[in-house]
């Protein structure tokens, strides 16, 4: 496989050329106008940021992104799926709130936010995929109808994936809050009969006639003859009694397939933000002191080779003081430094093999 071109710039700005401007400059480099934008509906896959955390990327930034479509005769909208976890992302009405709050309105960004998956995280389309562990990915629907697909992407570390990059945003990201579960488990949900309070939600909500409430011990039973695993139950459950089961390397090779999934018979163009590397993913209500000085913004047509490069600049860069890996040594490689239990690669090559781009890449400066 021939190597992907990877655009670079660092943030090093001037009176004549501020950051805003020299992402601007990065997006025409890289060739996003060779996108035919003209009346498409574009999707920016963004993490907008679970409130108290403050790593996720500015809208300002995204402003830029939205010009640059718009410009082009495109119809951008900024958009998430709603989490598989209790937090301020996991129903449409929160996350557009959560979204409001971090800055993500109209008025900053130029452009309208929409939850891909709706109000419950149940608005999805399943793509046919084939692939090893996926036949068909739950897609969350407004990414799935997009005419175009462009991630917007925060670099940091992950503690499960290694780290969290294009790849991690496309896939786990556009999956519904049922397709979240299907890349989470490698197992049907289950339900803690500690915290069940038999309020009967899941029943209510089940579409497989898979979960009742006992008229005995007043608990939730699942029923896995019927149970599909759509993570409705996790959805809905409001006392975190219906939870998933994990599978680190398993649910890499599944974020690689939906990631595949989203992009399916659609341009797109992808935007590493390396900066802010927090050790943890934006999905917490905090982060904590970065791993690395912040690097720059990378851009590339190639979702592999934007991971691959992102991960070589930060292992390539000096441990940020403080931080939880700051112990005095050389730590070359800073991601499983952090995450000594996750394999990053495994990622990677699996993306490379189902064909969704190339780990070898050229990077090309554009400062």
């Amino acid at each position: 496989m021939s190597k992907s071109n990877v655009y670079f710039i660092d943030f090093r700005t001037t009176p004549k050329m501020n950051i805003l401007q020299k992402l601007s400059r990065l997006l025409e480099k890289a060739g996003i106008s060779e996108i035919d934008f003209n009346k498409k509906l574009t999707a920016i896959k963004i993490h907008f940021g679970e409130p108290g955390n403050m790593a996720y990327l500015r809208p300002n930034y995204a402003a830029v992104i939205v010009k640059a479509i718009a410009e082009k005769g495109g119809l951008p909208f900024l958009t998430d799926s709603n989490t598989l976890y209790k937090g301020r992302r996991s129903n449409g009405v929160d996350h557009l709130q959560s979204a409001m709050e971090n800055g993500f309105m109209p008025a900053v960004t130029g452009c309208q936010v929409v939850i891909a998956d709706g109000i419950r995280g149940t608005d999805y389309r399943e793509v046919e995929i084939n692939q090893k562990h996926c036949k068909t990915a739950k897609i969350g629907a407004a990414i799935a109808n997009a005419d175009v697909l462009i991630s917007m992407n925060h670099f940091k570390g992950h503690e499960a994936a290694g780290f969290g990059g294009c790849l991690k945003n496309l896939g786990m990201g556009s999956g519904s809050i049922g397709g979240k579960l299907e890349m989470h488990s490698d197992s049907q949900p289950y339900i803690v009969t500690d915290n069940c309070t038999a309020c009967r939600i899941c029943e209510k909500n089940c579409a497989h006639d898979a979960v009742h409430v006992t008229k005995e011990d007043k608990v939730a039973v699942i029923d896995y003859v019927k149970c599909v695993g759509c993570g409705q139950c996790v959805a809905v459950c409001q006392y975190d009694a219906a939870r998933v089961k994990w599978n680190a390397q398993k649910m890499q090779e599944k974020i690689g397939e939906y990631a595949l999934a989203a992009l399916k018979d659609k341009p797109s163009f992808h935007i590493n933000f390396i900066m802010d590397i927090s050790p943890n993913c934006d999905c917490w209500q905090f982060n904590d002191v970065p791993i690395a000085p912040n690097i720059g913004i990378v851009a590339s047509f190639d979702p592999v080779a934007i991971d691959q490069a992102s991960v070589d600049l930060v292992n390539n860069a000096p441990v940020y003081k403080g931080c939880v890996i700051d112990d005095h040594t050389h730590h070359a490689d800073k991601f499983s430094a952090v995450f000594p239990h996750t394999n990053w690669k495994a990622g990677l090559e699996y993306a490379e093999k189902i064909g969704l781009g190339s780990r070898e890449y050229e990077l090309v400066n554009v400062n």
